[in-house]
């Protein structure tokens, strides 16, 4: 009985769970025993013979998670910490990218498969794959292996593996409908598929499978919620009254910074409506991170922006196979996906010049400051920002193919499978709103009305004619990821052991990967106000790899499974600099793991492996390019200060920042393990752990802006000039350019619990699962000897790593009845250390303030009634309770401000409805 308890029931299903809450009939009876290749393994063989930790989510689950992405399905697993999510849209050019990673060890080292192929990765993140790539209609199941290091797909496997299994040999007709709508304002989602399938491959030796869904997201305002509504937040800490000001500096009614000629006159700031009125303009706020030399007034910026943006999808999938006979078959995948996204963010903040013993000059700035100063001024310039013209409105469109095709063969005792895959990752950007046309702004600002320190609805202000004329609309960039490869693998049984037959996988794969980005004419020409244009670049890297795979059941209850795997690398072929960058780069890894049945009960198992990533071809191979504006406002160190005052920036603000590559990157290594047991008591009660430990050196990592603008002495070489675009006006600017140094160490448990009894009037299952994180050590970028953390609290690296994810799924099977209730828990945490504006002071905290940030737990309910066997609905409510991100003082986002989108549901309690009717 162990074989079919433990092996069919405690690994596919119980493991299953850890992904979410078990399926309704997977407990009452066993799947029929069958040769598969599991995620993981190369070796096709019956489900229960596996050592390894990997969890699935079964088209059953999938539907009872409520998720309308694929992301927000793979997201919510307890086992994911440090992905990526769609809401970084705001303020940055991600298109709304959304990644998955394993054990908070991110994105880059979490291998993302289709149908057991790897897709072309983003762009602009390296080997990271966006998950809005996936075609969630077609998705039968996700395999999740949580140990990494994989022989059989790849050594930058690190993190593991995530494995979308789509629809295969499908037949009739099913339509699909979904709608969800906050009880809050906006955020409406709908979405809409059909599935058709034709033939059966093993009666018919044939099938052909279509599926395409339609996917719409409507936009959340920062004002539709209340803890996004503003950047001017009141709060009370330790029985004081502070203020905690992220309002922004640009305004339509703007401030002033005045630079000086020789050193006897340091730099002035200030606000000259406030100077000539004795107020801040209506709507703005006194700047409370303001200095005697700089005292100025600000606009509260993030109530403009949008906490949810706007998108649409369409995915369409398509599967063909032909059986030629009982042992060859062919078949050809193609999936289609468009994904359209606009966010929209605070008005453009631009520098304004404004003329010498010009009009608005002698009225608004020359009298306020003193003789000496008067015949002393270098430049006078206007942080104003573009209120009239709109948000600034960005839209991105995303394409994505991928094709596979081959031959599935059983030949001379092999079961051999080969495969051709072509996979592209292409985006579009473009700005639909609130960029500026700089010959006609240009021209509006230089005119003889224009003035920059009055409100807006002044009399100077822009007219409606000359706000439509002055905007830009069209595309800034283009990139894409072309990947093309082959692979071939085949596994057979060998020689015949006390424990059974042994069995041997063998492989090998080819790729190339080619990265491209262009700008615009209009980027790089100059028409666009101010702006400076993404790099442009032509990366092409090949990649080998081989391995084979031997498993040996050593006794009957004992088998041990050796893999070893061997990738070459290329250096990175700059097309633009006609030359290869960086070196070729190979290495050896292996795996061993075993898995040990001392009792029908009772199953242990373990592995140890190595692991090998060379760097993505944008670290190695990038120029030095502008990247925008850091991430928080900063006063001007004293070590650039000494080396030059007249780069600082007047007063507390934000300064550019470059991005640059390292030709001299060398790849990263790791160390790893597992150790875990499955325990089946009674055939109601399951439990299991894994315990995992993943050490990784020579990391590449970077200093960042906090640490740099924290000790610029000792970082002095990530700092340069750079020349504002719209003003000329040079002023410091930090460098993020990647080094070789780092190590991380990261150990935790992944653990669950499944009930399940029948009783007479229906089912009850209870699962309980999560993750415990023991350890997340990384060195401090820049050394490998100086360790911190981010165990529940806010790291330097911008980011928490909770020490306790858990979810907890109870469901009720009554006749045609299903309900299930879901909580999602994750612990409180430590926030970053923040200086607040004392109120009873009226002045700044003597010292930084680190606030504690609580727990943060959602309640899901679903309903799912079957009507009859060809149409059910399903019914809910995400969030039940209504639960509001809790308060944070992160800095690490420029628009999203007071909460943090990555660790809790901004949506807010939402109501949804799916129904499926098949024919």
């Amino acid at each position: 009985m162990f074989q079919e308890k433990i092996g069919v029931r405690s690994v596919r299903l119980a493991l299953g769970l850890l992904a979410g809450f078990v399926a309704g009939q997977a407990l009452a009876q066993d799947a029929p025993i069958q040769r598969v290749e599991i995620t993981g393994s190369s070796i096709k063989r019956i489900v229960k013979e596996g050592a390894l930790p990997v969890q699935v989510v079964s088209k059953e689950v999938i539907a009872r998670s409520g998720a309308t992405t694929v992301a927000d399905l793979i997201q919510k697993l307890p086992a994911m910490q440090g992905f990526t999510i769609e809401a970084v849209a705001a303020g940055t050019n991600s298109g709304g990218r959304t990644t998955a990673s394993i054990h908070d060890l991110g994105g880059s080292y979490t291998l993302v498969l289709l149908n057991g192929r790897r897709m072309a990765p983003l762009q602009d993140s390296g080997s990271a794959v966006n998950l809005n790539s996936i075609p969630m209609a077609a998705v039968e199941r996700v395999e999740v292996l949580t140990d990494g290091a994989s022989a059989l797909y790849g050594a930058d496997a690190i993190a593991g593996v995530i494995n979308f299994i789509l629809k295969k040999n499908f037949q009739g007709l099913t339509l699909d409908a979904g709608v969800s709508v906050p009880t809050n304002p906006g955020g409406k989602n709908a979405n809409a598929s059909i599935t058709w399938g034709f033939g059966d491959l093993e009666t018919n030796r044939f099938n052909l499978l279509m599926t395409y869904r339609h996917d719409e997201q409507k936009k959340v305002k920062a004002t539709e919620r209340e803890f996004s509504k503003t950047s001017y937040i009141p709060l009370g800490h330790d029985g004081q009254s502070y203020i905690y000001d992220r309002t922004s500096t640009s305004g339509t009614a703007a401030n002033v910074n005045v630079a000086f000629n020789s050193k006897a006159n340091s730099a002035v700031g200030f606000n000259p409506y406030r100077a000539v009125n004795g107020q801040c303009a209506q709507g703005f706020f006194p700047y409370l991170s303001s200095t005697p030399a700089a005292n100025y007034c600000a606009v509260d910026s993030a109530s403009t922006i949008e906490t949810v943006p706007e998108s649409k999808r369409d995915t369409l999938y398509t599967s063909g196979r032909i059986k030629f006979s009982d042992n060859v078959t062919a078949f050809a995948d193609l999936s289609l996906g468009r994904f359209d996204l606009t966010a929209r963010i605070a008005a453009n903040p631009v520098s304004v010049a404004v003329p010498l013993n010009s009009p608005v000059y002698n009225q608004y700035v020359k009298p306020f400051l003193n003789p000496a100063q008067q015949g002393d001024v270098k430049s006078a310039t206007a942080t104003y920002r573009a209120s009239e013209f709109g948000t600034r409105d960005s839209k991105t469109v995303t394409d994505v193919i991928h094709f596979v095709t081959g031959l599935d063969a059983t030949v001379g005792g092999w079961d051999m499978n080969a495969g051709l895959t072509y996979s592209k990752y292409k985006l579009e950007e473009r700005y639909t709103g609130g960029y500026l046309l700089n010959k006609e702004f240009r021209s509006l600002i230089n005119g003889p009305t224009f003035n920059p320190f009055l409100p807006t609805g002044s009399a100077s202000s822009p007219t409606a004619d000359q706000i439509s004329g002055s905007i830009f609309h069209g595309a800034v960039r283009e990139a894409y990821s072309d990947m093309r490869g082959f692979d071939t693998r085949a596994s057979r049984e060998l020689f015949t052991l006390p424990g059974g037959a042994s069995s041997i996988g063998i492989g090998a794969e080819y790729r190339e990967l080619n990265q491209v980005q262009t700008a615009s004419t209009a980027a790089k020409n100059g028409t666009i106000y101010g702006y400076s244009p993404s790099a442009e670049f032509d990366y092409t890297r090949e990649s080998t790899g081989a391995f084979a795979e031997l498993a040996l059941p050593i006794v009957k209850d004992l088998e041990v499974t050796t893999a070893v795997r061997y990738d070459r690398y290329s250096g990175v072929k700059d097309k633009a600099a006609g030359r290869t960058k960086g070196e070729t780069q190979d290495a050896s890894t292996y795996k061993i793991s075993a898995r040990y049945t001392p009792t029908t009960a009772v199953l242990l198992r373990g592995s140890y492996g190595t692991g090998f990533r060379v760097a993505d071809q944008n670290d190695i191979a990038n120029t030095l390019v502008s990247n925008g504006y850091t991430a928080t406002a900063y006063d001007c160190p004293a070590a650039l200060s000494q080396a030059d005052a007249s780069l600082c920036r007047t007063g507390r603000l934000q300064y550019y920042s470059y991005l640059g590559g390292n030709e001299k990157l060398k790849p990263e290594k790791s160390k790893q393990y597992t150790i875990g047991f499955r325990l089946e008591p009674s055939s109601s009660v399951t439990f299991g752990a894994d315990l995992w430990d993943v050490r990784m050196t020579n990391q590449v990592s970077s200093v960042s802006e906090t640490q740099a603008f924290a000790n610029a002495g000792k970082f002095r070489d990530l700092f340069t000039d750079f020349a504002d675009p719209a003003t000329g006006i040079k002023s410091w600017a930090y460098i993020n350019a990647p080094i070789n140094i780092g190590r991380t160490h990261n150990r935790g448990i992944d653990w669950d619990l499944t009930v399940g009894e029948k009783y007479s009037f229906g089912k009850m299952t209870l699962n309980v699962n999560g993750t415990h994180m023991l350890k997340a050590s990384y060195t401090v970028p820049g050394t490998d000897n100086e360790w911190t953390d981010s165990m529940d609290k806010y790291g330097i690296n911008a980011a928490v790593t909770f020490r306790n994810i858990a979810k907890a799924v109870a469901t009720l099977e009554t006749g045609n009845m299903t309900n299930a209730l879901t909580v999602n828990y994750r612990n409180g945490y430590t926030d970053q250390s923040t200086t607040l504006y004392n109120v009873a002071t009226q002045a700044p905290s003597l010292a930084p303030i680190r606030l504690n940030v609580p727990s943060y737990s959602t309640i899901d309910y679903q309903g799912k009634f079957a009507i009859s066997k060809q149409w059910e609905v399903r019914g809910g409510i995400k969030n039940l309770m209504d639960k509001e991100p809790p308060l944070t003082l992160r800095t690490s986002s420029g628009h999203q401000i007071g909460y943090d989108a990555r660790y809790a549901d901004t949506m807010g309690r939402t109501v949804y409805v799916n129904t499926s009717y098949k024919f």
